[in-house]
């Protein structure tokens, strides 16, 4: 059972379709909802009512108005179900790739709002964690790559072992309070401004 105070805002230009998605979500439970019906609207309405799910009813979007709205999508992290009356998997492939969680063809009904609704959020959240852990990774990769480079800098430099290069970017980040990467990273910068002269 979605959450009573959960805030959706729906956007759909035609009324009867805007009214099945909001009777849906009344009968799962849910009252906090905004209905926009003009496309120029909907950005300011967005920032406005600050919902947590979105439900984009296109119908048969031209592609200038699928666009647009994906744009919207970008711009914003919020789960966003999209709504069609039929697709093909160009279309689709440009939704997921503008960060819409759920990508409904041919389903407005009122019966499986709920559900749409759950999937959407569950969606968006396993979608997030994975950005998560990616972004984790990437950041990682990048430290090791600085810290290896800060390490040959030092190894050539001072004529040390790898071992003892490690261990003096480690003093230098806890004499610092920082992590070793940022010393690292200040190593590599000195380095590129003042480079060793050839004799």
């Amino acid at each position: 059972m979605p959450d009573a105070s959960l805030r959706v805002l729906i956007y759909d230009e035609n009324h009867l379709r805007a009214s099945i998605l909001e009777e849906g979500l009344r009968e799962a439970g849910l009252d906090q909802i905004a209905v926009v019906a003009e496309l120029g609207g909907i950005v300011a309405r967005i920032a406005e009512f600050d919902p947590q799910v979105i439900f984009l009813d296109l119908a048969n979007p031209n592609r200038d108005r699928l666009e647009s709205m994906l744009q919207v999508s970008r711009a914003i992290s919020r789960p966003i179900a999209v709504f069609v009356d039929e697709s093909d998997s160009d279309t689709i492939d440009a939704a997921v790739e503008a960060g819409v969680s759920a990508y409904i063809v041919d389903g407005l009904k009122k019966e499986r709002v709920r559900s749409i609704l759950d999937i959407t959020i569950s969606r968006f959240n396993a979608f997030n964690r994975l950005k998560s852990e990616l972004d984790e990774v990437r950041t990682e990769l990048a430290d090791r790559k600085i810290v290896d480079q800060a390490k040959l800098l030092l190894m050539k430099r001072r004529r040390i072992t790898e071992d003892e290069a490690y261990a003096l970017l480690r003093r230098t980040a806890m004499s610092k309070n920082c992590r070793i990467p940022e010393v690292a990273e200040s190593i590599v910068m000195a380095a590129d401004l003042f480079p060793e002269e050839t004799p």
